[in-house]
């Protein structure tokens, strides 16, 4: 029996189901193991070819390549955000042995985008970032086989580098508290994420602690939906509508560097200067941000990016070592963009 479209293309739910074994079996066989038995190993592998499964894995090993697939998924590729992450894995991976493979997620349904392109079966490893845990989609990424690193948020038995979003937004709201700053504005999304929820809480967070009162208008968006929101254009808007709205404000924390480069492009149109009219700190820390003195949160995604594609190697080769799951630090740079104190 072999699928009739693409819609119904073989899983390897379908090998076990058909092999009368586990799929945990079924990656074992894919994988080479000694840990299963010659006649559960032909069962699964006449199986595998009755149904044309074929993910590139499997397909790659039969052709008795030596290069290996590592694929990385993130929501997209032209953000710098995310364009630093890439240099970071790129310059750990020896290209000559590792085929580097790009996965664009997108942002409206990041899960099934994910999930189709698991079914095609392309890769040795995975690095995936952008992606909350969600224990189905876990189980579907432990019966790949094959090592995946997550990227952003913390998923249980599985190696992944994170953030607590609400630390790195304290660290940029208490700076512009002590530089003498009460009415502060703040600039983010207009979706509903957990990235959004949780920049905004921090911002509120730090606001009641210090005493002063969390005034929801007082956090805006942009109409410009690029990029779910983190873009120059979707800032320079948001900024005008705080400006127009609170033109008390005298600092705006942006959730993301992009977002407060048209934030200051808004300020300047205004006729306001930066500091000196208005501080201002980003989000990412992003290259340009040093060289145009934007103050910004850093979560070192150049870092993060290489430390990925060393832990996905080692599992590669097979190395033993426990699970990994780091909280990455926060750095918060101070520039030329809020580095002014204003009197009480």
């Amino acid at each position: 029996m072999t699928p009739s479209s693409e819609s119904d293309k073989t899983t390897i739910y379908d090998v076990a189901d058909a092999a009368g074994v586990a799929i945990s079996t079924v990656s074992r066989v894919l994988n080479n193991s000694r840990d299963v038995s010659d006649a559960t190993r032909e069962r699964v592998l006449r199986a595998i070819e009755e149904l044309q499964f074929r993910p590139n894995r499997t397909a790659k090993s039969l052709a008795q390549r030596a290069t290996r697939t590592i694929a990385v998924a993130v929501p997209t590729f032209t953000t710098p955000f995310h364009n630093e992450l890439l240099k970071g894995v790129r310059s750990r991976l020896d290209i000559g042995e590792v085929d580097l493979l790009l996965c664009d997620l997108a942002w409206s349904d990041p899960e099934a985008t994910l999930r189709n392109f698991l079914a095609r079966g392309a890769m040795d490893a995975l690095l995936l970032t952008g992606l909350r845990y969600n224990p189905q989609v876990a189980n579907e990424l432990r019966a790949l086989g094959a090592p995946v690193v997550m990227i952003g948020s913390k998923w249980e038995k599985m190696d992944s580098y994170y953030w607590e979003d609400e630390v790195g937004v304290e660290l940029a709201v208490r700076h512009l508290i002590e530089q003498g700053h009460h009415k502060i504005g703040m600039i983010t999304t207009p979706h509903d994420t957990h990235v959004r929820n949780a920049r905004v809480r921090g911002y509120r967070d730090v606001l009641e602690e210090a005493g002063i009162a969390f005034d929801k208008s007082r956090v805006a968006w942009g109409e410009t939906e690029k990029h779910d929101g983190f873009s120059e254009e979707s800032g320079y808007e948001a900024m005008q509508k705080l400006l127009d709205t609170h033109p008390d404000l005298t600092a705006v924390f942006a959730s993301s560097d992009v977002q407060a480069v048209g934030a200051w492009q808004a300020i300047r149109h205004a006729g306001l200067s930066v500091p000196e009219n208005f501080a201002l700190v980003g989000y990412d820390d992003i290259k340009i941000s040093r060289f145009i003195g934007l103050s910004s949160v850093a979560q070192n995604m150049h870092d993060v990016g290489e430390k990925a594609a060393e832990t996905l190697l080692r599992r590669l080769n097979r190395e033993d070592f426990p699970t990994v799951n780091e909280q990455v630090q926060h750095e918060l740079h101070i520039r030329k963009s809020s580095d002014h104190t204003i009197s009480a």
